[in-house]
């Protein structure tokens, strides 16, 4: 009886000198991230520490996710903003881009629920809607907290323009962890693409989300090495008028890269800065005149729309030579476009469709996958 005692007591001394150790004193393996600029990953023996540098634009601290099994007792010395308990087996999230990492590791029967589901474009996805799996949980800035609190979601996955989102706050309130994922602020196509091992690591699959953004960083790889062979730049332009401006990518932008790494002239290469750049119309006819193709005019999917909403833009080559591409043409069932939702997790197949516009010689048997020239009627 006295050893079964003094095990108890050693068990107990055991973890209290655990509690009280400090956090700068535990040794710890970091998750090598490449391209991304957002996020990184401390595995230590008993938890993980995953860290968001930017959870939205110009935030004024970090944000510290700590990941640990239910029964693990951690360091009181650890500061963070919100604790997971593993294994994640219900997940809220409010953004599209998330719903391909979460296919991409078989991770999707998790998700329970999502703001204006008409917005999601996978067929996946919408499988698991049309059989009612995941509920609708009304407007992003206003997400109905009743019918999230009945879900009970271990966590909530989200992200924030300014940090401030009463709902989210209230159900945070309420015991359930949001997590703010900022890949949508990163600066480079397979930046944005690597935070599949943010959800990786979240819901115990780094090795296979690992996996998945190498396949993607090697066929984009490829496929930028093979642009390169072609002994054609072809000039491009991009945007289109919204009010009394011309929106377009600046040279410096993940967008703009996207012409480069295609092996195409971007006409507004010279520029930099983040966003997009405000022309007005003149300037731009006058600079990309006789560019030879026009990609992403806008929300326009028709020559005949483009005309009606400014008869000039007949004026440009492009137009003339019916070389305009877009992506607003390519949607779900209920009118998502699927660019927005799968294009940031897979730049490779963006790249894929570029290539194949400005050099069709190289890809003949490659199918559109986002991109889709503009309908003549």
């Amino acid at each position: 009886m006295k050893k079964i005692l003094w095990a108890l007591v050693l068990i107990g001394l055991l973890s209290c000198v655990n509690n009280t150790k400090k956090e700068e004193d535990l040794d710890f393996t970091e998750v090598e991230i490449t391209y991304a600029e957002g996020f990184s990953i401390h595995r230590y023996e008993d938890f993980t520490k995953v860290i968001v540098h930017s959870p939205w634009q110009e935030a004024e601290k970090e944000l510290v996710y700590i990941l640990k099994n239910k029964e693990i007792k951690l360091p009181n010395s650890l500061v963070y903003d919100a604790m997971i308990d593993l294994p994640i087996e219900k997940l809220v999230t409010t953004s599209t881009t998330h719903i391909p990492s979460l296919i991409a590791l078989n991770k999707l029967k998790k998700l329970v629920g999502f703001p204006n589901l008409d917005y999601i474009s996978s067929e996946a996805a919408r499988e698991y809607i049309a059989e009612g799996k995941i509920k609708e949980l009304g407007k992003n800035e206003a997400i109905n907290t009743e019918i999230v609190l009945e879900l009970d979601p271990d966590v909530i996955f989200s992200f924030a323009l300014e940090g401030q989102n009463k709902a989210l706050n209230k159900l945070q309130e309420s015991g359930i962890p949001i997590v703010y994922n900022g890949d949508w602020l990163e600066e480079s196509a397979l930046g944005k693409a690597e935070w599949v091992k943010f959800f990786g690591i979240f819901l115990g699959e780094l090795d296979q989300s690992i996996k998945a953004f190498e396949d993607v960083e090697q066929s984009y790889q490829s496929l930028k090495d093979l642009a390169k062979t072609s002994s054609k730049k072809p000039s491009v332009i991009a945007g289109a008028m919204h009010q009394d401006r011309w929106y377009l990518p600046y040279g410096t932008s993940w967008q703009a890269q996207f012409f480069e790494d295609a092996h195409a002239d971007y006409i507004y290469n010279h520029t930099q800065g983040k966003g997009s750049a405000a022309f007005a119309f003149e300037t731009v006819l006058q600079d990309a005149k006789q560019a030879e193709f026009w990609i992403s005019p806008g929300q326009y999917i028709s020559y005949e729309q483009l005309r009606e909403s400014n008869t000039h833009y007949q004026e440009f080559d492009a137009f003339q030579q019916k070389n305009i591409f877009t992506m607003a043409r390519t949607t779900g069932e209920t009118g998502g476009v699927l660019f927005y939702e799968l294009g940031p997790n897979r730049p490779d197949l963006i790249l894929k469709d570029l290539v194949k516009i400005f050099h069709p010689d190289l890809l003949t048997n490659e199918a559109f996958t986002f991109f889709k020239p503009l309908a003549f009627e």
